[in-house]
């Protein structure tokens, strides 16, 4: 098949979930496909890097700048239009036009577009399209409206409504949904959700495989700290988790690590919680750590953090909410944790026990090996795609 593929960032560097997604997605579908790539990209970043990364999986790489004048506008006209906000920061007629002659002059076999953001630009196109939900946008809108201060509430309001719309109306105008957990799927506001093929990510256990390095940090939490769900954790863990863990472990030390840290989390920064911003290799953060936790109270979706840490044989503690899509078992192959209290504790025991760390790490890096693999999930994807034709 020459598959389209549509995506709303440029998939490198991997620093964000759509991006590892896409990018290993690509990487995969290329083995028996031709891959066309066409990127929106909103950010200055190397695209020439970015270039070479993709150039070995893509016949053809295409990278649509957004201008933020053209960004503000379509944000308007979305607002007017009663569509999502988030539509409307990535279409626009321009770029539009762009996608268009890109199909027109590739005629590809099938479109595949990456989240909701994009389907403005091939929901209507009269060939057999796929799309990926990845999350349930709408659903995380409506756990970030429902901690929002009461005077943008009612903006996360109107995004969340206007999205359960969109993502339903979506639903019917693509031949192959796909969408990354099944608690995921089972947000999805249509009736016959349960059409929406689950597509979860998977790791790349060569190369977040355990290495031995000396143990700086005692705790790590890993991943873009300019998003929401990251912020709003590492918000917990400084001023709610723990401080409960230094009553008993006082000399604990906790690494924050990831991209454009948000001010929020760099306010966190102290002689115990280490922000660290970009780093060139993330692995480092994992093996010069002893124990892992993602203490997610907003998001949806899969938690790359969490399959890559496991991967990296630490022992994880996470949120029912993070692990409703992980899947991995509570106390065997990960710990769990409702609040502050119970994340604490488990952060204790895992510092103070070793037989029971080293039993729960051993657990999660079998189960990440055994369950997630980019290359059996793409598998069901590709399959999906042929089906049509």
């Amino acid at each position: 098949m020459k598959i389209f593929v549509l995506l709303p960032r440029i998939p490198y560097p991997l620093e964000k979930g759509d991006k590892l997604r896409a990018f290993n997605q690509i990487k995969q579908l290329a083995k028996n496909n031709e891959v066309v790539l066409c990127a929106l990209n909103d950010k200055n970043i190397d695209e020439q890097k970015a270039f070479q990364a993709l150039q070995p999986y893509c016949s053809s790489i295409n990278f649509i700048k957004l201008s933020k004048p053209r960004i503000l506008f379509g944000m308007v006209s979305a607002f007017l239009k009663g569509l999502p906000m988030q539509c409307g920061y990535f279409y626009n007629r321009k770029a539009a036009k762009k996608v268009d002659a890109l199909i027109e002059k590739h005629q590809p076999d099938i479109l595949y577009g990456q989240l909701v953001r994009v389907a403005e630009y091939i929901r209507h196109k009269n060939i057999p399209k796929a799309i990926d939900y990845q999350d349930v946008f709408s659903y995380g809108m409506k756990r970030r409206r429902d901690i929002a201060s009461w005077i943008t509430r009612p903006v996360f309001n109107m995004e969340y409504q206007r999205l359960c719309r969109y993502e339903a109306k979506v639903f019917d105008e693509f031949d192959v949904k796909t969408i990354i957990s099944k608690p995921d799927r089972d947000l999805i506001p249509h009736p016959k959700k349960d059409e929406i093929l689950i597509i979860p990510n998977g790791v790349d256990h060569e190369f977040f495989k355990p290495q031995q390095q000396e143990k700086r940090y005692d705790i790590v939490f890993t991943g873009n700290m300019s998003y929401a769900p990251n912020v709003n954790a590492v918000d917990y863990l400084a001023n709610e988790i723990l401080p409960l863990v230094w009553k008993q472990v006082p000399e604990a030390k906790m690494y924050i690590a990831g991209a454009t840290p948000d001010p929020k989390v760099r306010k966190a920064a102290s002689d115990r919680i280490i922000i660290s911003g970009w780093l060139d290799d993330i692995r480092d953060a994992y093996a010069q750590s002893r124990v892992f936790i993602a203490p997610m109270r907003i998001g949806t979706g899969l938690q790359n953090k969490l399959l890559e840490a496991m991967s990296m044989g630490l022992p994880a503690i996470t949120t029912p909410l993070a692990n409703a899509s992980l899947g991995a078992k509570p106390d065997e192959e990960i710990l769990i944790g409702s609040n502050a209290e119970e994340l604490a504790r488990h952060i204790i025991t895992l510092l103070t026990n070793t037989d029971k760390a080293s039993q729960i790490a051993q657990a999660g890096f079998d189960f990440t090996n055994r369950v997630y693999d980019w290359g059996k999930t793409t598998e069901k994807l590709e399959a999906s795609m042929s089906s049509l034709f």
